[in-house]
């Protein structure tokens, strides 16, 4: 049976007023409370975070456990364990004696055990007349007993805290799915809008999620979302009311118009005289937009064969177009020369669309030439290039359709 006064540790160890409340807490269990003990046990594994235990202390923790004879812990059959430091060794997965004396003493400190040493510093029971253990020296399980409730809680609240964390990373994963396949819907419909900057910000905010975040982290990026997928719904909405009011016969009419557009003439691999005549007039230069990276590997995929291990990003497709550049017979120069008048990633776009019609093409370096002219003249934006591959290369309007 346990003595009702307070124990200090023997030998060097110090007593401390925080050993001291554990004790005196240890004491003013309710009579008749019991707990199963694994079930206590487990609780606390949830909640080890809240309480500030280690996992390798927890070990020790259910080696001592696995000591106590009955299923729950109660005062009734007492709350002492006394196995040697080589029996606990055995069931704690061998790890050495520094290493099982440091955590219980973190076991102790966390106020989880309660050292009940002996005149001697020796773990045993004395034995009564009848049989029973009339005293016993070791480590008191009397605070699992006294917390259960607290650990109880502890893991309830780390639940309902991954909960929250789960269903915050799912609207985040929602988010990113939407914004990303609504912005290559527009594009490829041509809806009025500044995508590309509406783009540099979905990623500007994506890029930024810590790998490891708490719910607190990811607040203001699930806001950031939600304002940019307003934004687009406002854009689409707009636009699907315009069209709805100008009427069926109207709208296939501005389809079939904005179908016939400079693409040919900027995307053919015709001559340069021939060129030349169909160039558009001089005019102010449009800001060349960024787009979706799905979208244009869609439009060009023969460039993604040319990736040893695939393109995930703008800066492999950049790599990998400043390597097909040299297969397609473009100087350095005149890919350097695109890159600065119109930006790497329009660069390398036009290269994989280049490279799409390599085999209609007569002079692929005398061709980005060009584009590179009408670029810094303003008459080239990399936009209906771009469409006019997704058109050749897409699913075709039947099967769409279907």
């Amino acid at each position: 049976m346990e003595t009702g006064i307070a124990t200090t540790p023997f030998g060097r160890r110090p007593m401390s007023l925080a050993l001291l409340a554990v004790q005196n807490e240890s004491h003013e269990i309710p009579e008749g409370k019991a707990t199963d003990k694994w079930q206590t046990y487990r609780d606390l594994c949830e909640g080890k975070s809240v309480i500030g235990v280690t996992d390798r202390s927890l070990a020790v923790l259910a080696a001592l456990l696995s000591f106590y004879p009955d299923s729950e812990l109660s005062e009734e059959n007492g709350l002492v364990v006394f196995p040697s430091n080589r029996q606990l060794i055995l069931r704690a997965h061998g790890m050495s004696e520094p290493t099982l004396r440091r955590h219980l003493a973190a076991l102790v400190d966390c106020g989880l055990i309660i050292r009940r040493d002996s005149p001697n510093g020796k773990r045993y029971a004395r034995k009564g007349r009848g049989g029973g253990f009339e005293e016993a020296f070791g480590f008191s399980l009397a605070p699992m007993l006294a917390r259960a409730d607290e650990f109880s809680e502890a893991a309830e609240r780390v639940r309902m805290d991954n909960r929250a964390l789960k269903l915050m990373r799912e609207r985040i994963t929602l988010h990113r799915r939407d914004i990303s396949k609504l912005i290559e819907a527009a594009v490829e419909e041509d809806v009025p809008g500044d995508w590309g900057a509406i783009w540099r910000r979905f990623r500007a905010v994506v890029d930024a999620i810590p790998r490891r975040a708490a719910i607190a982290d990811l607040e203001p990026i699930v806001a950031d979302l939600a304002a940019i997928r307003e934004e687009i719904d406002i854009l689409l909405n707009s636009h699907m009311n315009v069209e709805d009011s100008n009427g069926n016969a109207d709208r296939d009419e501005r389809q079939q118009s904005d179908s016939n557009t400079n693409t040919l003439t900027e995307f053919e691999p015709a001559l340069e005289q021939s060129r030349a005549t169909a160039e558009p007039k001089p005019g102010p230069q449009e800001p060349l937009k960024a787009y979706p990276l799905g979208l244009v590997l869609k439009a060009c995929p023969d460039i993604i064969d040319y990736a040893l291990d695939g393109i995930g990003s703008w800066r492999d497709l950049m790599m990998v177009a400043a390597q097909v550049r040299g297969y397609l017979g473009i100087s350095p120069s005149a890919y350097e020369d695109a890159c600065h008048v119109m930006g790497q990633e329009c660069a390398a776009i036009v290269v994989a669309c280049i490279l799409q019609r390599a085999s209609h093409i007569n002079s692929a370096g005398g061709y980005l030439r060009a584009l590179t002219e009408k670029a810094r003249a303003g008459q080239f934006t990399v936009g209906p290039m771009l469409m006019a591959a997704l058109k050749a290369n897409g699913p075709s309007p039947d099967r769409r359709a279907g």
